[in-house]
């Protein structure tokens, strides 16, 4: 039996699901160096991770994430607090916005290309007035 257990139903769909747990992945691996494996599946995708006294699961699909983890003598002390920040991180990565598009840069027309661009003066500006 898993030591902990965290079940989560979203709403994101299969592919920014994928997407929230590569993002955690990343920060396990940052934050606890944690060794990650993400193996991708049609319906269901598998994140294994571990450490020194850590080693576990987490499952993605289309509505759900459900992550099992196995936590060694002197990490079961701490099992609450690490349950407890687990789900808060995830909680946190599934009601995140979505990362806004980025708005492309303006083009620039082929006779700025040419010519460096000048500062108006008050002449240049009289003139446009």
């Amino acid at each position: 039996m898993p030591d902990i257990h965290i079940h989560r139903e979203h709403q994101l769909g299969f592919k920014q699901a994928r997407k929230v747990a590569f993002s955690w992945a990343e920060k396990a691996e940052e934050k606890f160096d944690m060794e990650c494996t993400y193996e991708e599946g049609e319906t269901e995708d598998t994140l294994h991770f571990s450490r020194s006294g850590v080693k576990g699961t987490l499952l993605v699909d289309a509505n759900q994430f459900e992550m099992k983890a196995q936590l060694g003598f002197l990490f079961g002390a701490f099992k609450d607090r690490i349950e407890s920040e687990i789900g808060e991180q995830l909680d946190a990565l599934l009601n995140a916005p979505p990362p806004a598009a980025k708005k492309a840069a303006p083009k620039k027309k082929a006779a700025d290309d040419a010519a460096p661009a000048k500062a108006p003066t008050a002449k240049t500006k009289a003139k446009k007035a």
